[in-house]
């Protein structure tokens, strides 16, 4: 994988299994369509969603913020 410092986003699946957060893209496909995911304040389901850096991700409670750099 790129350093991220050379992204300009990143995916969501990728993003949830770099946290930890899944273990892997089927494990994230699901936790998706339950609607356990929300970007921004609002409930995500599409695995393919592109985080910038200052998007925030929040599951189970816990909100992870994307930092790119």
């Amino acid at each position: 994988m790129k350093n991220l410092s050379q992204r300009a986003y990143i995916k969501l699946d990728q993003f949830l299994k770099l946290q930890g957060i899944t273990q892997t893209g089927g494990e994230a496909k699901i936790i998706l369509r339950e609607g356990q995911v929300e970007v921004n304040g609002k409930e995500e389901i599409r695995r393919g969603r592109k985080l910038v850096t200052g998007d925030r991700v929040a599951v189970a409670g816990k909100t992870h913020r994307v930092d790119l750099n």
